[in-house]
């Protein structure tokens, strides 16, 4: 494939948000949609023909260089783009499900007055977030990393006349900052120990270091704590929840499909470095399963739609990060797979929903809705069975597979793993069943309005749930007699890992009878959670209670999310607000005081030499004079 259709690439969705963002607000709807979509729509065409020349020419990376760029005495950075199997893997990801998600907003978005803004935010993003995919070393990633949190920040916001949403928006923008300062610390940590930040050079020169080199170990730590605050980890992950201030398409294309596995990413490709640090992937795993467990439990309870899913989200990366924590890359990138599938098909089913009920959210209003919303009901069920780990659908054999390694690696990280998929299971199927079981709990005037979305919605969600179902089978394990196509096609990508960390690639060392059992178990936790939701919000008609209600200590603590949010903002957030009113104190009486001291002065010194322009002419003679009396006596002096 020739570079310049290469580069088209991302510079197709950047041409979308030019030519959108300029021409706001005098393009019409019509012609704003199809140039967004189209755009996106030629780069995965683009992205399918990249891959099928990359597996006709042997599967064999290579770089793509564009320009020199940066050049500082010996270190070198170009402005370069690297083709492999993960770059691949995420492009097909990014365009595909970002085509979707595009020709979706065209209905959802149809009456929104910023609906020429919302496309070239949306293009824009995935220009950048191809740039983080796409580039060959460590800044262009940054370049890309920073990219998509502007963008984030400006979707989030996008109805910035409530003031909530600005709020969150802001919380996102601070809070990833937080992160990305680690990351930064780690690429100058790399620079300094490298002399370079291209991924080829770095990764093999790292193979000359021990396994837990205390260099490796800071850099590592560095790095992942820059995914921390893009992938919403503990302690960086409350801004994720209160991102669903944005349209319910953005929700679907950052906050599940794309940007925050850009954490998971950005491991994915320091897989040396990481192995090379057995102590940095426990800590890794350690939180990866503390945030899976913790967010899950938060969404038990969780009443407003699209938060619900967000902290399945926040869950679900944890599963992921779990799976780094035990090495298993290839497992993880599968779990990103299938969980751009049914997380995107789950916001966009929710879009429908809230399309339908007029904005509404919460889902102690719906109900009985499978009837009014039939392709929106079966799409929704199969992403909950899906994301509940339920066969032969995708997310159980992603889910499976790093639940299976994370049981090698620590039995006490699986049983808090296996926990999460119980909570999971629960609090997906009770979603499902208050929204569209029962009867119907809404106004008169929602439920005459009630009504199945336009082809431009439904269509992407038929696609998806498609994926939804079929995904998994690119990754089926040998015990169920099948082929780990996914696997086979990453592991050129673990060649160097496996030089400094052998031990750590050995093949699974379970079972077939082992692996039964951790499915079975892995299955069984699903179905019973799936049971008793159903004899919950079905057979029983229970629905939450108000939020007047009175609660256990418990009930509240988990339906106000442990008063996380709270707690940052008594130790962060107000110490920082009364030490800015302090200074901001110091500055009026101090500052202040010194600046109109100095205007008070030069006033009367500036009245003082106004006296002298009498204007008569005798008197400038006279200082005429006394001006070279005095220039001589200083000559003579001299």
């Amino acid at each position: 494939m020739s570079e310049t259709l290469l580069i088209l690439i991302p510079l197709l969705p950047l041409l979308g948000f030019l030519i959108n963002g300029l021409g706001f607000p005098n393009l019409p709807k019509g012609a704003v949609g199809i140039i967004g979509t189209l755009a996106v729509v030629a780069s995965f065409v683009l992205s399918i023909m990249t891959f099928n020349a990359f597996l006709a020419g042997g599967s064999q990376p290579f770089i793509v260089p564009l320009f020199d760029w940066i050049t500082v005495g010996e270190l070198k950075i170009p402005f370069s783009f690297q083709i492999d199997q993960l770059s691949l893997l995420m492009l097909m990801i990014i365009t595909g499900v970002g085509s979707l998600i595009h020709i979706y907003s065209i209905g959802y978005m149809h009456h929104d007055a910023g609906f020429g803004k919302f496309f070239a935010y949306l293009n824009l993003f995935l220009f950048f977030m191809l740039l983080l995919v796409l580039g060959s070393n460590y800044v262009i990633m940054f370049i890309g990393w920073e990219g998509v949190g502007l963008c984030s920040y400006l979707l989030i916001g996008f109805w910035n006349k409530n003031t909530n949403y600005n709020n969150a928006a802001r919380k996102a923008f601070i809070m990833n900052r937080v992160g990305d300062l680690g990351f930064l610390l780690g690429i100058f940590t790399i620079i300094a120990t490298f002399g370079s930040v291209e991924y080829a050079d770095v990764f093999s020169k790292a193979t000359g270091f021990q396994v837990g080199d205390p260099v490796i170990v800071t850099i590592t730590l560095f790095l992942f704590i820059g995914a921390m605050g893009k992938s919403a980890q503990i302690p960086l992950y409350t801004w994720l929840p209160d991102a669903m201030a944005g349209p319910t398409p953005v929700s679907a294309l950052i906050h599940a499909a794309t940007m925050v596995t850009a954490g998971i990413y950005m491991v994915i490709r320091s897989n040396v470095l990481y192995s090379l640090a057995p102590s940095t992937l426990e800590i890794v795993g350690i939180i990866g399963a503390a945030t899976a467990l913790f967010a899950a439990s938060i969404g038990l309870l969780q009443n407003d739609i699209k938060k619900v899913l967000a902290y399945s989200t926040v869950s679900q990366l944890g599963y992921m990060f779990m799976g780094l924590g035990a090495m298993a890359y290839s497992a993880s990138m599968f779990h990103v797979i299938t969980h751009a599938f049914f997380k995107a098909l789950l916001f966009l089913g929710a879009g429908s929903v809230i399309h339908a009920m007029s904005d509404e959210q919460d889902i102690r209003s719906m109900g009985g809705l499978r009837k009014k919303l039939p392709i929106t009901f079966l799409t929704f069920l199969i992403a909950t069975i899906a994301i509940s780990g339920i066969p032969p659908f995708a997310g159980f054999f992603s889910k499976d597979e790093i639940l299976a390694h994370v049981f090698e690696h620590n039995k006490i990280l699986w049983v808090i793993g296996v926990l999460g998929s119980l909570m999971t299971s629960f609090y997906m199927f009770r979603l499902l069943f208050l929204t569209f079981f029962g009867t119907f709990r809404g106004t008169h005037e929602q439920e005459h309005h009630l009504h199945e979305s336009p082809a431009s919605m439904t269509i992407p969600l038929v696609i998806l749930a498609v994926l939804s179902a079929v995904g998994g089978f690119i990754g089926v394990p040998e015990a169920l007699h099948g082929t780990h196509y996914l696997a086979e096609f990453m592991s050129p990508l673990y060649d160097a890992a496996r030089q400094v960390n052998p031990e750590a690639f050995e093949p699974t060392i379970l079972s077939h009878s082992e692996e039964y059992l951790l499915m079975g178990i892995s299955v069984a936790v699903a179905l019973v959670s799936a049971v008793i939701a159903y004899v919950m919000y079905v057979q029983k008609a229970a629905v939450p209670e108000a939020d007047t209600v009175e609660k256990s200590a418990l009930q509240k603590a988990v339906y106000n999310k442990y008063y996380v949010d709270e707690l940052y903002d008594a130790v962060f957030v107000k110490p920082i607000k009364t030490l800015s009113n302090v200074l901001y104190s110091f500055g009026e009486f101090f500052i202040d005081l010194i600046v109109n001291a100095f205007v008070k002065l030069t006033s009367f010194l500036a009245g003082q030499l106004k006296k002298t322009q009498s204007g008569s002419t005798g008197d400038y003679v006279f200082a005429m004079v006394l001006g070279i009396v005095a220039i001589l006596f200083w000559k003579l002096l001299l």
